[in-house]
C-alpha cells in the first residue's frame, strides 16, 4: 500500500499540527504503530532530509518539520497508552543519540516501540557525551542500551561507546540504530553482545523471535 510519505512530509513542512495528527491517526486506525512508523513517518522524514540536502528547503523548514513530527509522536504515545505487562518490571532499555548527533525522531519511535512491548524505557535524547551516558547507564542498569546516529562522521563515537559498554559487568545487549545503520554496513561491530538494528521492522522482528534468548545469552 502506498502511504504517501511525501504528502505527509509536506504536511510536516507546512507546520499544520492538527492536519499531520489527523493524517497519521487515520492510518493508525487500520495499521499497527510499527507499520506506520516504518512505512510512513520514517520515509517522510528521510524525504524532508533529502529536500534539505538538495537545497530545496531551508534549515528552518527542516526544523519545523521535525518539530511537527515530534508533536505527532508525542500525541501518539500519550493517546495510545500501553497497558502494563508482566515483563515491564523485568526488562529495561536506555536510549540516546551519541555525542554531537542531533537527530532524535527515530529514537522516539524506538522508545515507543519498547513501551508498546511492556519495557521500562529511559530515553535520554540526542547529543549525549559518553561520561554522562555512562552515569545513567550505571544507575539504571538496563538490559539493552540503544545508541543512534545518522551520519558516517559518528562512527568513531559509536565505536567508543561499544568499547565502553561491552565492559559493563552485567553484559547488556547493545543496539546500534539510526540512519547510519540503515545506510551503511556496520556488521564489523556486531557480536554476541552487539547488534545492528536497521529499522523499526527489524526491531519488531527481534521482539518476536529472540528478545529473551538474546538477553539471557549476554547476561
Amino acid at each position: 500500500m502506498d502511504l504517501h510519505h511525501e504528502q505527509l512530509a509536506q504536511v510536516f513542512l507546512s507546520g499544520d499540527e492538527e492536519k499531520a495528527l489527523n493524517y497519521t491517526y487515520r492510518l493508525l486506525e487500520n495499521h499497527p504503530r510499527a507499520y506506520v512508523f516504518e512505512n510512513l513517518i520514517t520515509p517522510a522524514m528521510y524525504h524532508v532530509g533529502k529536500l534539505w540536502e538538495n537545497n530545496e528547503i531551508s534549515v528552518a523548514d527542516e526544523h519545523l518539520a521535525t518539530a511537527i513530527c515530534d508533536f505527532v509522536l508525542s500525541k501518539i504515545e500519550s493517546d495510545h497508552e500501553v497497558p502494563k505487562r508482566r515483563q515491564q518490571q523485568s526488562y529495561k532499555v536506555l536510549l540516546f543519540g551519541v555525542e554531537e548527533e542531533q537527530h532524535y525522531i527515530g529514537l522516539k519511535m524506538v522508545a515507543d516501540t519498547f513501551k508498546e512491548h511492556g519495557w521500562r524505557v529511559r530515553y535520554l535524547g540526542p547529543d549525549l557525551p559518553m561520561e554522562h551516558s555512562m552515569l545513567q547507564i550505571r544507575k539504571f542498569q538496563p538490559d539493552v542500551i540503544g545508541i543512534s546516529a545518522a551520519l558516517s562522521y559518528r562512527i568513531p563515537a559509536i565505536k567508543k561507546s561499544i568499547e565502553a559498554f561491552t565492559q559493563l559487568e552485567w553484559k547488556p545487549t547493545i543496539m546500534i540504530g539510526g540512519r547510519l545503520a540503515y545506510k551503511f554496513d556496520l556488521s564489523e561491530f556486531e557480536s554476541d553482545q552487539v547488534m545492528v538494528i536497521k529499522n523499526i521492522g527489524h526491531l519488531t522482528h527481534w521482539f518476536k523471535e529472540g528478545r529473551e534468548e538474546s538477553i539471557n545469552e549476554t547476561s
